[in-house]
């Protein structure tokens, strides 16, 4: 009895124990398999089953062959391998691991275990045991960590980046193989001592690293400098570095950190800085040349005073403030007087050196809170913006006229010029600058005609007789266009025989609505524009037509004047117009006004004068005696013919002087070969006394007056002045010799 218990109570000791064991198996995910190959018995735990996705009631397929289908291609070669060896004892594939496909058709890690522990009496395996553990959760975390590390080496490596790991309590530090390679080591094992990093240092570096590798390792935190090596190769390179402190679990103190080589970018960084400090230098110059620029932009070159760009801004200012403000806004407009004649005759640097003293004396004339500019050739601007009177801006006129009146000394000459100053004032919200500036001309204009050298207020007069001027020059213009500048024709008379000799011709307009105008209603406006040559050439060309037309109708004029202005007698061209025209030598005679002063003629007049030698064309002198010509001027020039003026002509009958100076002129010309005409022969006694004293040739009123050229063919065949002549004839004359301008048979 007491035998039974003891076997029971062992019985129940040895299910304990395997109760025990399989809740311990159950509780460890470790799946037991037991092949009993003499037997032929397989077992698998539930374990063993569930981590294949097989039921805990169902029976595992033991079969050997149907077993190797479920590994994965990739491993099967090595799982078969591995049982060989496992079942002959090898040790070391007593583990193996490999890849088996799950029920529902994943690949699941298998981790086996097991050995042979029993053998038949040939010694091969009997009876093989061991568990199977399901590491898949563990096999996809390596992978998540290998592909993280295959990451971080991707960026570490395209990055440059080396890292390092420093035991600062035993002085060993641990480099990657990036790091050994920037720092351009060969042959070192990846754990050495700290020391040899400091040497690598650049000298000039190494104290201020140390300084702040200390002071960081003190205050237990991580910090970031940089700082240059000298590599291994010798190459100086720039390093950056960044460390982090740490304590690791056996309480040594550690830095983990990376370095990286920034020697491209700190040179790239250098030269961008480089290139910025070029660039703001670059900029300054830039800044300096446009005020530079601005300034040249906005003053004249030679005096240095403002221009008339910086005027009209100047000028907008001022009359914006005195539109809303007390003040007046006064322009005065200065011109030079006789400065033309100092540039002519001393050359353009004598001509610069009034202006530059005249931009000093304006200056120094106005009033700190004036502006000044110089807005062109000898031509200036004064704005004055303060509450003014008129007796104010007068007195500084006058100070301006006074003070540029005074001579002045260059190189030896005494220089004396003048000043014309027109003024212009207004204020209120109704001001225009523009308009206030164009006032001041036109006041400019009145004070230049009024004599020069003094000043005039703007009138509303001034402005109404401008406004004509300049409706009388538009109107030239366009009469130039439409053909209206027409000659007129006044013969001359031989003063002997009373036959016709020639004919003087007039310019005449025919205006469109205010009829036939003379010369003096329309030569000054001419030659301020400038067309008074361009009139003198549509004349001479009419002219010549004329000729033509009086031939075909059978009276033939045996000379044609004309006068030339001095304008074109300066014209480099005008040979080579006249060669155009094909005149016929003889025909033609160019009037030249004494007042041209023949003295001083330029080189481009005497090459004209031997043109019209030439060419055929003579040259005749007109309003002598009242110019400034000069006998040695006549033996220069030797014209055809003089003409005494017609104020000298005036007084003969009743003056002796006058009638012994005109016997001196024509005594000269004879003595001169010279012949001479009389103009403003107004009566007969006027011909009688001319004709006594010698004179070639008469024009006047008493003979003929001017007239259109369809009447000369008429006039010459009525012969109408030699009736009238013959009445007024005291005593009878001899028989006339026949006329010069004859009617064709």
């Amino acid at each position: 009895m007491a035998s039974a218990d003891a076997s029971d109570r062992e019985n129940d000791a040895l299910v304990e124990r395997e109760s025990r064991w399989n809740y311990a198996l159950v509780g460890s995910d470790l799946g037991v398999w037991d092949h009993n190959l003499k037997l032929g018995t397989r077992y698998y735990s539930q374990t063993w089953k569930a981590m294949r996705g097989i039921a805990p009631d169902e029976e595992a397929d033991g079969d050997y062959d149907t077993w190797i289908a479920l590994i994965h291609p990739d491993d099967r070669a090595f799982v078969i391998d591995a049982i060989d060896r496992q079942n002959a004892g090898d040790p070391n594939f007593r583990v193996f691991e490999y890849r088996e496909r799950h029920r529902d058709g994943h690949w699941i890690w298998i981790e086996c275990r097991g050995a042979c522990v029993e053998w038949d009496e040939n010694g091969a395996p009997a009876r093989l045991v061991g568990t199977d553990t399901d590491i898949t959760a563990r096999k996809e975390a390596e992978e998540r960590l290998a592909h993280m590390s295959r990451r971080l080496d991707l960026a570490l490596d395209i990055s440059g980046i080396g890292v390092f790991e420093s035991d600062l309590d035993t002085g060993t530090v641990e480099w990657d193989a990036r790091l050994l390679w920037i720092y351009g080591i060969k042959d070192a094992t990846r754990a050495w001592h700290g020391d040899a990093w400091s040497e690598t240092l650049h000298p000039d570096d190494r104290d201020r690293v140390h300084r702040t590798v200390m002071e960081n390792i003190e205050r237990q935190s991580g910090f970031q400098h940089e700082f240059r090596i000298i590599r291994g190769d010798g190459a100086e390179r720039v390093i950056r570095a960044k460390a982090a402190f740490f304590i690791d679990g056996n309480g040594h103190r550690k830095l983990i950190g990376a370095n990286w080589d920034v020697t491209e970018e700190v040179a790239l960084n250098a030269e961008l800085q480089r290139a910025k400090d070029l660039a703001e230098a670059h900029n300054r110059e830039l800044e300096a040349a446009k005020e530079s620029i601005e300034h040249l932009a906005l003053h004249d070159f030679l005096t240095g005073l403002p221009n008339r760009r910086y005027l009209d801004r100047k000028l907008e200012e001022y009359s914006t403030a005195s539109s809303t403000g007390d003040d007046t806004l006064a322009v005065l407009h200065i011109d030079l007087d006789r400065f033309k004649q100092i540039n002519d005759t001393l050359g353009h640097r004598a001509g610069d050196a009034m202006l530059k003293h005249a931009a000093s004396v304006l200056t120094e004339a106005v009033r700190p809170g004036d502006f000044v500019a110089r807005i062109g050739g000898d031509e200036f601007v004064v704005l004055c913006a303060i509450d003014v009177t008129p007796k104010k801006i007068s007195n500084m006129a006058e100070r301006i006229v006074r003070e540029l009146s005074r001579p002045i000394r260059y190189e030896h000459h005494e220089c004396r010029f003048g000043a014309s100053v027109g003024i212009a004032t207004d204020s209120g919200p109704m001001l225009d600058g523009k308009q206030l500036l164009l006032n001041a001309d036109i006041a400019l204009y009145r004070a230049k005609s009024g004599g020069r050298n003094r000043h005039e207020f703007f009138s509303k007069d001034a402005r109404r007789q401008v406004i004509a001027s300049k409706r009388l020059a538009d109107d030239i213009l366009i009469g130039l266009e439409r053909r209206e500048f027409v000659p007129f024709y006044q013969p001359q008379f031989d003063a002997r025989t009373l036959d016709v000799t020639g004919v003087e011709t007039l310019a005449r307009w025919q205006h469109r609505e205010h009829g036939l105008l003379a010369p003096d209603r329309f030569l000054d406006i001419a030659e301020d524009i400038n067309v008074v040559a361009t009139i003198d050439g549509v004349i001479l060309e009419q002219a010549l037509a004329d000729r033509k037309a009086w031939e075909r109708e059978g009276i033939v004029i045996p000379k044609i004047a004309v006068n030339v202005s001095s304008r074109r007698l300066d014209d480099p061209a005008l040979g080579k117009k006249l060669r155009a025209l094909k005149i016929v030598p003889g025909t033609i005679a160019f009037e030249l006004l004494e007042s041209i002063s023949l003295d001083d003629c330029d080189d481009a007049v005497i090459a004209n004068l031997r043109q019209f030698r030439r060419l055929g064309i003579d040259i005749e002198i007109d309003d002598f005696g009242t110019g400034h010509a000069s006998i040695v001027s006549l033996l220069r020039l030797s014209p055809k013919t003089l003409k005494i003026d017609r104020e000298l002509i005036r007084m003969l009958p009743t003056s002796s002087e006058q009638r012994k100076l005109v016997r001196s002129i024509i005594e000269i010309g004879r003595s001169l070969s010279i012949l001479v005409t009389a103009e403003g022969v107004e009566t007969m006694e006027h011909a009688r006394i001319l004709g006594d004293l010698g004179c070639d040739v008469l024009q006047g009123y008493a003979l003929a007056r001017p007239m259109p050229s369809v009447q000369i063919p008429s006039f010459v065949r009525a012969a109408s002045w030699r009736q009238a002549a013959a009445a007024q004839a005291p005593s009878p004359r001899k028989p006339s010799k026949p006329s010069k301008a004859t009617a064709a048979k």
